[in-house]
């Protein structure tokens, strides 16, 4: 997966690049942006770092397909930064205190990664060199979310989060607009 993964990367144009790896839960985003940031030396930025404030969970936002990340933010804090190949920051957004916490730095690269669900959502526009989408088989996402989160938010993932990834991927068709397609089998 890596490897072509980098071969894809090798044939872009020179230049700033930008690889947003979008895709289900539990199927290996956030391995994938480590290995390639190793690699190429690169940036990573999360998702997860933009989960909505409180403030802005209205039930119209919740129902918008990819509503639940702060996309305003992120085009603000890291989208207006990618191009310049610059160093910058942005805030992370602490789920334990429902609050913006602590500020994430991104190094000066060619290279910067986006992963996390809804890195390709239409609304952020094409700030993306490459598209990324991971796949991955139902019964390996449940028993992955199960080892890593527990019975319990298993349960608030199923009834939430997956279906909520999964509207946004069929009204935006994120799956089709992706450059490269990985699916994950294993556990």
């Amino acid at each position: 997966m890596l490897k072509q993964l980098l071969e894809r990367i090798e044939a872009l144009p020179e230049g700033k690049v930008t690889i947003a790896i979008d895709g289900r839960c539990a199927a290996g985003k956030t391995t994938l942006a480590g290995e390639l940031a190793k690699s190429l030396d690169a940036g990573v930025v999360h998702m997860d770092d933009f989960f909505l404030p409180i403030e802005l969970r209205t039930e119209e936002r919740l129902t918008e397909p990819g509503g639940n990340v702060h996309y305003e933010r992120f085009w603000e804090e890291v989208v207006s930064n990618l191009n310049s190949g610059e160093a910058f920051t942005y805030r992370r957004f602490d789920c334990s205190r429902m609050e913006l916490g602590q500020a994430v730095f991104v190094p000066a690269s060619r290279f910067t990664i986006v992963e996390g669900a809804y890195s390709c959502h239409p609304v952020l526009k094409d700030y993306m060199s490459l598209k990324v989408f991971m796949d991955v088989d139902s019964r390996v996402q449940l028993e992955r979310i199960r080892k890593r989160n527990g019975q319990e938010k298993l349960t608030v993932f199923q009834e939430r989060w997956i279906p909520m990834e999964e509207a946004y991927f069929s009204a935006f068709g994120i799956v089709e607009a992706a450059d490269i397609i990985f699916k994950t089998e294993n556990i």
